[in-house]
């Protein structure tokens, strides 16, 4: 996967994970949990992941939604942001299997409501 949209908060995270500099939010947990996601492949799928969209201005601070993959190549999104005035850590804010029915076969776009 590439990106398509640039974004630096999607560079700045990609750093930070890299190094292991994260936090999972509770409700990242329990979103992961709730589908079956494994934190190891969120963290090891990050380096081919997709930029869906970019929220530089964020109110808690920059975030950015990932389209990743699982082990066994399966779309998942992840919200990942750093929170506001500070240059760490990255944090894991949600993950989710992306519904068919809300998202194009790419799971890049969003289809309209």
């Amino acid at each position: 996967m590439s990106n398509t949209i640039h974004s630096e908060t999607f560079i700045a995270v990609k750093k930070l994970v890299l190094v292991k500099n994260i936090l999972i939010s509770s409700h990242g947990y329990d979103e992961l949990a709730e589908d079956g996601l494994f934190v190891t492949d969120v963290l090891v799928s990050i380096e081919k992941a997709v930029v869906v969209e970019d929220y530089p201005d964020a109110f808690k601070g920059a975030s950015v939604l990932l389209l990743q993959k699982d082990r066994n190549e399966n779309p998942i999104h992840t919200v990942w942001g750093i929170p506001k005035g500070k240059l760490e850590p990255a944090v894991l804010i949600t993950a989710y299997i992306p519904s068919p029915l809300k998202w194009d076969k790419t799971f890049t776009r969003r289809k309209d409501a």
